[in-house]
């Protein structure tokens, strides 16, 4: 069934003239009023996708119609048409929930254009409605976003893991949300009503991870003054979350395996074994099996964590999501910081699909809580995001492209690109720790460094948080 637009103007002979300009080129259907009253009555009854009004007309002008249009559909699209145009009355009309303004005499090419945005902001809100829809399905699951075709498989692969006991390994680039796997794994699980104790193994230096975990007991070492309860103790009956596990180093790998294999740990200094009744959900942006390879982990830890494994996927990689996600992270900060900003602009949303999001789920949050915080109306725009470009260096070149250059300049993109593709991943794999990406990688850290700096790459972006 073809989209619907109501065109309303008191003048008979521009309501022919619009619908002639549109008909000739879409395949929409065109209902024209030329009483905005009745109008009115019968978008009550027949619902539009698009309507075009004018502004200055008896009995009822375009800025009336469109705040009682606006009542009815909220999502109903308006388009204003005047030969009066004043600032003053577009900012009235946008600020009332116009989708555009359009001044008289205008070209067929001009209402085409409006005409074929406002098609397509329309597609995009139906399509976030079912999205939303979608989700509110997967009640439980709030911070955890996602109605891609992988998001629904986690969704249901988290109902079907939470209730048991099973071991949990959650892998995937840093920022694609694997804390947030963890929590809806314990809330859907028989410990939901016990605590979920995070542990990030990144920001604890070793020497001290050891306590933290374990406790203490008073004497132990230096500074230990009274006997200490550890993370483990603390999550007892609950949910234990050891975070970036791959940092962990080999002693602490080593008491990690005996708590997962019997279930008993020694506090620091103590000569008494204790007992821990709690599941275990570690996750990581290593690639463990070469961590195991290069002798950086233990594959018997390995085996006793990857009972159940989840694999996130970067952004880039899921790009339905990218406008769910989006318009998320809108309400949640317009809420924090108390901004009435309720929308995002079609452009927002084409230029964030095109983006590659090197810092996946976290960095498209920052953008929109940037934008929200700079945005000085209701809808986001392109300019409020604050995006940085893309450098020419970071996109592929097609076949086409490199025949028409010269061959000196297509090398020098290619090999560009390639650094900039393969640092990027390096970097993601490592989390960002350029000692371990050189290595991983057999060249010189002074290099590494080099090569980062002149692909325009900040490693901070790859870094734990």
């Amino acid at each position: 069934m073809p989209a619907r637009i109501l065109i309303v103007d008191d003048e008979k002979d521009m309501l022919a003239l619009l619908r002639r300009m549109i008909s000739e080129e879409r395949d929409y259907e065109v209902i024209t009023e030329n009483d905005p009253k009745r109008a009115l009555e019968r978008f009550r009854s027949q619902p539009v996708e698009l309507v075009m009004t004018d502004l200055k007309m008896p009995g009822m002008d375009g800025i009336v119609l469109l705040e009682a249009v606006k009542k009815l559909q909220p999502k109903t699209a308006v388009v204003v048409l005047t030969a009066f145009a004043t600032i003053e009355t577009a900012v009235e009309a946008t600020q009332k929930g116009a989708f555009d303004y359009i001044t008289k005499p205008f070209r067929q090419e001009r209402i085409l254009h409006t005409v074929d945005k406002a098609m397509q902001w329309q597609e995009m809100v139906q399509e976030n409605l079912a999205l939303r829809q979608a989700l509110a399905e997967k009640e439980g699951f709030a911070s955890l976003v996602g109605a891609s075709p992988v998001m629904r498989d986690i969704f249901e692969r988290i109902r079907q893991v939470a209730p048991t006991m099973g071991t949990v390994l959650i892998t995937g680039p840093s920022g694609t949300g694997k804390e947030l796997v963890a929590r809806a794994i314990h809330q859907h699980s028989l410990r939901s009503q016990k605590k979920m104790v995070t542990v990030n193994c990144t920001a604890i230096p070793p020497d001290v991870l050891e306590s933290e975990l374990f406790g203490h007991v008073k004497g132990a070492f230096t500074g230990a003054w009274k006997e200490k309860k550890g993370l483990v103790e603390e999550a007892h009956e609950g949910t234990l979350f050891l975070d970036e596990i791959g940092d962990l180093s080999p002693h602490l790998q080593t008491k990690l395996l005996r708590l997962l294999q019997e279930g008993e740990y020694k506090p620091v200094g103590s000569v008494v074994t204790k007992m821990a009744d709690l599941r275990i959900v570690a996750a990581t942006n290593h690639d463990l099996k070469t961590d195991i390879r290069e002798k950086r982990f233990r594959e018997d830890l390995y085996y006793r964590l990857n009972v159940i494994q989840f694999e996130l996927p970067p952004l880039r990689e899921r790009k339905e999501d990218i406008a769910l996600l989006s318009r998320h992270f809108l309400a949640k900060y317009a809420a924090v910081n108390r901004k009435a900003v309720t929308d995002i602009s079609l452009e927002a949303l084409q230029a964030l699909m095109s983006y590659e999001f090197p810092g996946n789920v976290r960095e498209l949050e920052n953008i929109i809580e940037r934008g929200v915080i700079f945005c000085p109306g209701h809808s986001l725009t392109v300019a409020d995001l604050q995006m940085e470009p893309v450098p020419a260096a970071a996109l592929p070149l097609s076949q086409d492209q490199m025949a028409e250059m010269p061959f000196r300049e297509a090398k020098e993109r290619a090999i560009q690109y390639f650094h900039s593709q393969y640092i990027r991943r390096l970097l993601e794999q490592h989390g960002g720790n350029i000692s371990r990406a050189a290595d991983a990688a057999g060249i010189q850290r002074q290099y590494l460094h080099r090569l980062i700096k002149e692909a325009g790459i900040e490693a901070t972006e790859f870094k734990s948080q």
